[in-house]
């Protein structure tokens, strides 16, 4: 029966050990509260690190793996070591800071500790693996397991691999300066879903895509090693109901009274946040200490409430983080502090989710200013909390929450000026106003809770997994087998097909870059020496001649419009030059390169191509598509068509293709040769098409095609090459 496999770095129970008793004790994180509603509703198995077991006996293990196989946890094992570097090494001191645009906290020499995290998420890898059964959807969380998805793809090619980040992806500039860039955006790409709270977040990761691995900056998905990747926007949210039954009980009300007592008539203004660099705490301080300078006549009137829970305690980094908060709430409220109050009351532990319910009850306003932050529950906790709809929210327009709680007043939390100018805008808001706003905001995060969230994420990872239809004439890609390249080997008479840029050479920049090497040149005389060989190629009649003119070759030019046989000296077109259309289009390609910085125009006789492989990639993007668009509006797509290609778009003559030389190859073909072709795009499936089924037919890389076998890259085509002419 299929089930649903939910991965990530902690299980949400932790196994110790108190007073020689055994205990599992559950985690209250915002990612264990929002995969709780899917793991007991759908049977589902949670994989993931049950927390450090070393000071357990054999026998205590043993227990706690039964305990944790009755409530379906599996747990990933890890040594202190291997766990320290992994999570607190490169998940939390490389990738935590980069991916918060904290630059001056990533550690870029950390080579041992990306070992580690390369081991650990193939120890997840191997863990999930041995759990999987047919027709499971496996769920990966977040930036600890970016390289699960890949090595899972790896061992399971049939499975449903969703993937969620519920941290940001940072801009392209900043995440490029990873060096470990490519390897995990490949691992992201394993997945057939990726999702992330918010759309820029998703923009940012398809235009690292783009610039990383140089595939096309899809918004709804990107295509990678022959496989749509779907992309979506999935905002995380909260269990509101819950959150709701909670705010409305008499225990829960009455703790809220009280706390608003001690406050003896103050406006509360309440923070929570684990005590992280990232949440902003300490310019929210200065914040508050800006709003006491300027309203001294209100320094009795307000109280702050700062709840900051404890997190990585042991870190170096956070160590010195929790001392300079502490300082600066001393100073603050040494300065501020009368007589009748102290402005800042400052807790350093963790709560229970009713007496933080309280608290959001008995807050006048809810102060969430993280730097940057995935999304922040807290923001819509308070939302769900505050059922007599009142109450005021301000919010960093730097947390993911920013997206959809836009009744919030809007703060950027590096001006600590308008931060404390938004501490007394709600304070002083007019109660109609606190209503208008929190009912805005309730309904929001009422509709889309956290059960709404996990579903809608299945739902598109279902879609995302299901069998795409094939394309007519498409068939199924595979390694071409050690019988065929026998077979070819042994055939008395061979005929090649050979495209050139992909296909014989991998592709450059600037298409000048891409002339043969001497070891080309050489293979390509060896093989004609016993067999016929045409090099058909979309390259100019002048690059062709130049670089193969020498060579007993058969040549085609410019898609087959221009051919030169072996015994002829002369260049043959295919038919009489039409290009009368060109004059239009042209100007159309010089007013589109001179917006695309990076991108060119190369003429041939009978077609126009606009290349655009160095230019800026959402850009290029961005133009490719108004380009397609002004050019179906300004000529006839009767006598023209558009070809996109390997970073290129190319407009030439309907009718003039490959495919057009291929009877002319095979009149001219020994009978019963084996005709073998190679080739890598799209213009060279009009040499798929138009073989008899009989010939060998190879793709070079992994999208769609008509072949029926493939190669992953130029240099297996030249090692097949080799290895039949031997």
């Amino acid at each position: 029966m299929a089930r649903l496999l939910i991965v990530s770095n902690r299980l949400p129970i932790s196994v110790r050990v108190d007073r020689g008793a055994l205990c599992l004790t559950r985690s209250s994180g915002g990612l264990a509260a929002a995969m709780r509603g899917p793991h007991e509703r759908m049977c589902a198995l949670w994989i993931g690190w049950p927390g450090s077991v070393a000071g357990l006996s054999p026998e205590q293990r043993q227990d706690a793996d039964a305990a944790l196989a009755g409530i379906r946890a599996v747990p990933v094992h890890l040594g202190a070591a291997e766990q320290s570097r992994f999570y607190d090494g490169f998940s939390n001191g490389v990738l935590w800071p980069l991916f918060h645009y904290l630059l001056d906290k990533v550690n870029l020499d950390a080579e041992l500790d990306w070992e580690a995290y390369q081991r650990v998420n193939e120890r997840f890898a191997d863990a999930v693996a041995e759990k999987y059964t047919p027709g499971d959807a496996i769920w990966v969380h977040d930036y600890q397991l970016m390289l699960l998805p890949a090595l899972l793809r790896k061992r399971l090619p049939g499975a449903r691999i969703g993937f969620f980040l519920h941290v940001p992806f940072p801009s392209a500039e900043v995440f490029r300066i990873l060096p470990w860039r490519e390897q995990i955006v490949r691992g992201l790409l394993g997945a057939d879903l990726l999702g992330f709270h918010t759309a820029g977040y998703l923009r940012n990761f398809a235009a690292s895509a783009a610039h990383v691995l140089d595939v096309d900056p899809g918004e709804a998905a990107i295509e990678h090693d022959g496989r749509r990747v779907a992309l979506g926007v999935h905002p995380i949210s909260v269990d509101a109901a819950e959150i709701e039954r909670l705010a409305a009980h008499p225990g829960v009300r009455e703790e809220a009274a009280r706390i608003r007592a001690e406050a003896r008539g103050r406006k509360i203004v309440l923070g929570i946040d684990r005590l992280d660099y990232t949440k902003g705490i300490p310019r929210r301080l200065l914040a508050i200490e800006r709003f006491l300078e300027r309203e001294p006549e209100l320094r009795d009137q307000v109280r702050f409430i700062q709840l900051a829970v404890p997190t990585r305690e042991m870190a170096g980094a956070y160590a010195d983080f929790r001392r300079l908060v502490h300082e600066l709430v001393g100073r603050i409220n040494g300065q501020h502090g009368t007589t009748h109050a102290t402005p800042i009351h400052y807790i350093h532990r963790s709560l229970p989710l009713d007496q933080v319910i309280a608290l959001y009850l008995a807050a006048d306003v809810m102060l969430v200013t993280p730097l940057r932050d995935g999304m922040n529950l807290v923001a819509k906790e308070y939302v769900a909390a505050r059922i007599d709809d009142d109450g005021a929210l301000i919010l960093s327009e730097f947390a993911g929450a920013a997206a959809e709680l836009s009744e919030a007043i809007s703060v950027n939390p590096y001006d600590i000026g308008s931060v404390a100018a938004a501490v007394k805008q709600a304070i002083a808001m007019p109660h109609a106003e606190q209503r208008l706003r929190m009912a805005a905001l309730r309904r929001r995060v009422a509709t889309h809770d956290v059960h709404t969230w996990a579903q809608s994420f299945l739902d598109d990872l279902d879609r995302a997994a299901a069998p795409a239809p094939a394309a007519a004439g498409m068939a199924a890609r595979r390694e071409v087998p050690e019988s065929v390249v026998e077979r070819v080997r042994l055939a008395p008479q061979r005929v090649w097909i050979l495209d050139y840029d992909g296909t014989l050479v991998p592709f450059a920049p600037v298409p000048d870059l891409a002339a043969p090497d001497e070891e080309l040149l050489a293979l390509l005389r060896a093989l004609s020496e016993r067999d016929r060989v045409h090099v058909v190629s979309g390259r100019r009649r002048a690059d062709i001649e130049r670089w193969f003119g020498a060579l007993p070759l058969h040549l085609h030019a410019e898609h087959g419009f221009w051919s030169r046989p072996l015994a002829c000296d002369d260049w043959v077109p295919l038919e009489s030059d039409a290009a009368a259309w060109k004059g239009e289009v042209r100007a159309l390609l010089e007013d589109f390169t001179r917006r695309t910085p990076g991108s060119f125009i190369e003429e041939k006789t009978v077609t126009l191509a606009w290349h655009y492989r160095t230019a800026q990639p959402e850009l290029a993007a961005e133009h490719v598509r108004e380009l397609r668009a002004r050019l179906a509006e300004r000529v006839s797509l009767d006598a023209l068509e558009l070809l996109g290609g390997a970073k290129v778009l190319e407009i030439r003559p309907r009718g003039v293709h490959k495919g057009r030389v291929v009877p002319l190859i095979l009149d001219d073909a020994p009978a019963r040769a084996e005709v073998i072709a190679i080739g890598d795009d799209r213009t060279d499936e009009d040499i798929f098409a138009a073989l008899p089924p009989s010939a060998c037919t190879i793709h070079v890389g992994n999208s769609n095609s008509r072949a029926a076998y493939r190669l992953p890259d130029a240099g297996a085509v030249r090692s097949l090459l080799r290895s039949i002419h031997a």
